[in-house]
């Protein structure tokens, strides 16, 4: 899979198994709708304490949620340990919940749009693949992986230059024509990154791994959807800012 997060070449045909279970796709929503429960009850939390006037406890779970959440994405992608994962989903939400509560205190309304567009592209992403309308071929992958990477590298760069000199990239976090078509560009690039999300699904049902990696194909998927709604979040907020 080109998604760092999902990647076939992990696995080998001795973790495909017999007995004891083997991973389905109808098990893997299962578990992406539990970890996604968690999430939007973290959200909430958070969200709550921020209106509720508790700007400084919601800010302190908000960047704890991030710091823990980076720290657990890790773990998770190099060791696989299904019980990190609820974990992961509400340190996710805690993030969430403070980024939407500054977000729709600034442009009420804003946070409805962006879970509106998130589940749109979900939904459309999951037609188009269902449909082979896209499909994840082995140059999509590579396409999909080298873009994913480089805007990676791009918000590492704004992130660093920011803390240390003080100066942010261009056009990342502009409201400018420009700005906005990059936001757009690099939503569609989060987007696509669901198909491979649901290749890895697919294929893992195919080729029989433990039913344990129904948790990382969840937590994948998570992890996609969560970045794309904040890329929508981001969207959004430039197109409000004109």
């Amino acid at each position: 899979m080109a998604n760092p997060i999902l990647n076939q070449n992990n696995f080998n045909s001795q973790e495909r198994v017999y007995e004891g279970g083997m991973m389905t796709v109808n098990g893997t929503i299962q578990i992406t709708a539990f970890i996604g429960i968690i999430l939007v009850v973290a959200a909430a939390v958070v969200w709550g304490k921020y209106m509720a006037g508790y700007t400084d406890f919601a800010t302190m779970l908000t960047g704890g949620g991030a710091i823990i959440g980076f720290i657990l994405a890790l773990i998770i992608s190099f060791t696989r340990n299904k019980y990190l994962v609820p974990v992961y989903a509400a340190c996710e939400g805690c993030v969430l919940g403070g980024i939407s509560a500054v977000m729709e205190t600034e442009f009420p309304g804003i946070v409805t749009q962006a879970v509106a567009g998130t589940f749109a592209a979900l939904f459309a992403m999951l037609i188009l693949y269902r449909y082979r309308i896209i499909q994840a071929t082995d140059k999509f992958r590579s396409v999909i992986f080298i873009t994913t990477l480089s805007i990676a590298v791009i918000y590492l760069v704004d992130l660093v230059s920011r803390l240390i000199f003080h100066l942010h990239v261009p056009l990342i976090n502009s409201s400018s024509p420009a700005g906005i078509l990059v936001s757009v560009v690099i939503v569609a690039i989060a987007a696509l990154n669901l198909i491979l999300d649901f290749d890895f699904i697919e294929k893992g049902e195919q080729m029989m791994l433990p039913k344990d990696y129904e948790w990382y194909g969840a937590f994948g998927l998570m992890v996609t959807l969560v970045w794309l709604y904040l890329e929508i979040l981001r969207l959004l907020s430039k197109i409000n800012r004109k």
